[in-house]
């Protein structure tokens, strides 16, 4: 045989080897623990919720997000490696997530909350990727091009974007708090994203704060408007008088004695936060309860009597059957209004929505029975939701502001051309 010959053997050999040996690591070279680890911060990071089309199966992607410059559609993050993230480096993977870039340089919108994600530390991150190349089965489904037409599809800008706005930097715990502080800020900074919803956004579509210790801190989760729903404001006077107790159980159930979650909140809930351990709860809870109270300046409108009254005729007919006439409620069943974090917040959208559209109550493991409320978008005019609205908001100790009819059709009408 000659040199060459036994060369090219060899090296077959040596590839079969390799080969025999990189397929065996793909297949076993995360722990069970390391995939557990991962799967529960991809519930904690509520990967699900975005990656996943109505009636779709989870990490597939196809979800459309309407975005002030045209729709996209969430990536399939299953390990396929012709149109999931299969063949991604933890490197890839780790940029992709926590600084927007995938590979070949393409930036992702900031639909993807990368801003949040980047204070995930680098342990965190290799059990995530873990969970999602062994724990996740892979499937084939084809990725879904946005909706835009061009230059919208240019994304060099985002650079800029990313360069002007986004802290590229890692959870660094507070050594004046304690443990337990720091770990709910990892979380609600970091995996929980929750900045990205409850904290207002500049011209530039940017959060306007990261963090509550960093640049305009006091702006942290003080509320924005999200998907024509207001995203509380984690740090007004209504949830600052909440008991640590009483946030671990609306991030379990779903509501408390006074308050329903509604809007995007019910999936967060339902795919994430009842899913997580008590302990990381109560950490959340706690950093949650010492962030400096934040209440917005704002000229209340005048609530004109015969409106309040107007709307107890309305609200004796139509809402005091569950609410009951005192505003109270029935525990664990029909929400209390009376000092009710939604009605009594400075923006009315959610309280006008859930009047018109109606809701139902996140079902969780502790609160496997859903509530529905019916819509009355087809029975009541602006002004009688008008009424309504503002008698409730005025009633059994809560001091809102009026709302006007006006706002009931503006809302009526973005809600249809959903």
């Amino acid at each position: 045989m000659s040199k060459k010959r036994v060369w090219r053997v060899g090296r077959a050999a040596l590839a079969g080897v390799l080969a025999a040996q990189c397929g065996f690591a793909a297949a076993a070279r995360f722990s069970d623990q390391e995939v557990q680890r991962g799967d529960y911060l991809a519930r904690a990071g509520d990967c699900v919720a975005c990656h996943t089309a109505p009636g779709g199966k989870p990490f597939v992607g196809g979800l459309k997000m309407d975005m002030p410059i045209g729709a996209i559609y969430s990536t399939n993050i299953t390990p396929d490696k012709t149109h999931g993230i299969g063949n991604y480096s933890f490197e890839q993977f780790d940029r992709a997530v926590r600084h927007g870039v995938a590979p070949g340089g393409k930036h992702l919108y900031p639909a993807m909350p990368y801003p949040s994600y980047a204070r995930v530390n680098e342990a965190d991150m290799k059990a995530l990727y873990a969970y999602f190349m062994q724990g996740v089965p892979p499937d084939p489904t084809p990725n879904r091009k946005p909706d835009m037409v061009w230059p919208m599809t240019i994304r060099w800008p985002l650079a800029v974007w990313n360069w002007l706005f986004v802290r590229d930097t890692t959870f660094t715990p507070d050594p004046k708090q304690s443990a337990q502080w720091n770990r709910g800020a990892y979380l609600v900074e970091g995996l929980g994203h929750c900045g990205s919803c409850h904290t207002p956004r500049g011209l530039f579509f940017q959060e306007k704060a990261l963090s509550s210790r960093g640049p305009n801190g006091d702006l942290y989760l003080t509320g924005s408007q999200v998907e024509h729903w207001f995203a509380t404001n984690l740090r007004g006077n209504c949830l600052q008088k909440w008991t640590e107790a009483e946030i671990v159980e609306l991030l379990q159930t779903g509501k408390t004695a006074h308050f329903t979650a509604l809007g995007s909140m019910t999936e967060v809930i339902s795919h994430s936060t009842q899913h997580l351990k008590p302990e990381d709860l109560q950490a959340m809870a706690i950093y949650i309860k010492s962030l400096k109270p934040f209440v917005p300046t704002q000229t209340p409108a005048a609530r004109n009597p015969a409106s309040v009254q107007r709307g107890a005729q309305v609200y004796n007919q139509h809402c005091a059957a569950c609410h009951q006439a005192n505003g109270q409620g029935l525990p664990q069943v029909f929400p209390g209004l009376a000092k009710n974090a939604t009605v009594q917040c400075s923006d009315p959208n959610n309280s006008i929505r859930v009047v018109l559209a109606g809701g139902s109550t996140v079902v969780t493991a502790k609160a496997p029975a859903p509530m529905v409320m019916p819509p009355f978008a087809q029975s009541l005019d602006d002004q009688q939701v008008a009424d309504v609205v503002t008698y409730i908001r005025a009633t059994w100790g809560n001091g809102a502001s009026a709302v006007a009819p006006e706002q009931v059709m503006a809302l009526r009408k973005a809600i249809i051309n959903d």
